[in-house]
């Protein structure tokens, strides 16, 4: 059996508070995350993937890291992070948005929740936004309180995972809308589950309001979903991709803008409410962009596991993009991925070259996400 003592780990990365239940559950590899040890590796990632669409994966994501705004200027000042028009965010409800820079460029794609009328939390991707919204607070002139509060959220994902939820809150929690949450208890211990997710399925997130309390937390989830099939997993790169879901620091980082992206659906750069980039993001919409992310079908065996590096794209002679992120899917029996590619060859259909460690393939340009695309699963 692994031990954490196996691990070679130090005190300045931080271990989540289901660390031990993890590693007794099957760990066997992790990597880092916002300055957090995450579990990458429960055995075979194909099976993880069947897990998660057959039935339920339980994944330790407290390295999404919580942002807490609060304070008579919470709302407020929430809207400066964000071009999504939050003004209609109400007390219970969540949202997928963009915090940007001055120049347009993203700095992180959390979900928000919005807990209270004057409190907030940011459920964060991989980057330090606590220190970004700190430092804004600074001179904003708003009465706000921003830190990182005693929260870690674990992912129930799967077709399963409403039933799972049944057996430890009642019948009731199946009235939880997609993108809401509900404060609720289990065994006593204090949660925010939220229909939320990182994985196109039908899922939730246990946001856990008291770390001492990890291990206990994931062994009763683990048990209440021992009937309907719950194995413990990691969040899987095969749906994710299918799924068309960004991976920050790899399909998009400080230097992508939204319109890059295609989620123009995000921004309200026309409302009255300020915020950081307004301006810049103005100015892009009116001069276009040189560049589109595609989804991409590659032309080769069947990878063994996700790129590990930026893989060069090309048109003939001419490097016109890379391959962001990449993967085998065993469901639609082939190699897709994100790509970001100069704009006059985003078209679907385009022929395109992709140059791998083994040496260059084709490929071509698809409609993404690859899978779902309306997101019916995870919205059902």
């Amino acid at each position: 059996m692994t031990k954490p003592e196996d691990f070679g780990f130090g005190t300045q990365i931080r271990k989540s508070p289901y660390f031990d239940a993890t590693v007794k559950w099957g760990a066997k590899g992790f990597s880092v995350y916002n300055h957090m040890y995450i579990p990458r590796d429960f055995g075979d990632p194909e099976q993880n993937f069947w897990n998660l669409v057959n039935d339920a994966i339980l994944c330790d994501v407290a390295v999404e890291r919580q942002v807490e705004i609060s304070g008579p200027d919470a709302a407020r000042f929430t809207q400066m992070l964000t071009p999504r028009d939050l003004s209609k965010l109400a007390v219970g409800q969540c949202k997928y948005i963009l915090i940007t820079n001055a120049d347009g460029g993203i700095l992180n794609d959390p979900v928000l929740l919005r807990l209270e009328e004057n409190r907030f939390w940011i459920s964060l991707a991989d980057s330090d936004v606590l220190l970004w919204a700190q430092g804004v607070a600074v001179n904003s002139g708003m009465d706000v309180t921003i830190h990182e509060p005693d929260v870690s959220p674990l992912q129930l994902q799967g077709p399963q995972s409403g039933e799972i939820m049944k057996a430890m809150f009642g019948d009731s929690i199946a009235d939880l809308k997609y993108y809401w949450l509900r404060h609720v208890e289990l065994n006593g211990i204090p949660l925010v589950v939220s229909r939320t997710g990182w994985s196109s399925e039908l899922g939730y997130e246990l946001y856990l309001q008291d770390g001492s309390r990890g291990g206990e937390l994931w062994d009763a989830i683990m048990a209440a979903g021992e009937p309907f099939g719950l194995k413990p997993g990691h969040t899987s790169s095969i749906r994710r991709i299918e799924g068309g879901m960004l991976s920050y620091h790899a399909d998009a980082d400080i230097n992508t803008n939204p319109f890059e992206l295609g989620l123009d659906r995000l921004l309200n750069i026309d409302m009255d409410a300020n915020f950081i980039g307004k301006a810049a993001l103005r100015r892009i919409r009116e001069q276009g962009v040189a560049r589109k992310q595609v989804g991409l079908v590659i032309e080769a065996d069947p990878l063994t596991g996700p790129n590990t590096t930026f893989w060069p794209i090309s048109a003939g002679s001419d490097a016109i993009g890379k391959v962001t992120s990449a993967v085998y899917s065993p469901r639609l029996k082939q190699n897709i991925a994100l790509a970001m590619v100069s704009a006059e060859n985003a078209e679907v259909g385009t022929e395109l070259e992709v140059t791998m460690p083994q040496g260059k393939v084709k490929a071509q340009v698809v409609e993404r996400p690859f899978f779902d695309p309306k997101k019916k699963i995870a919205a059902s």
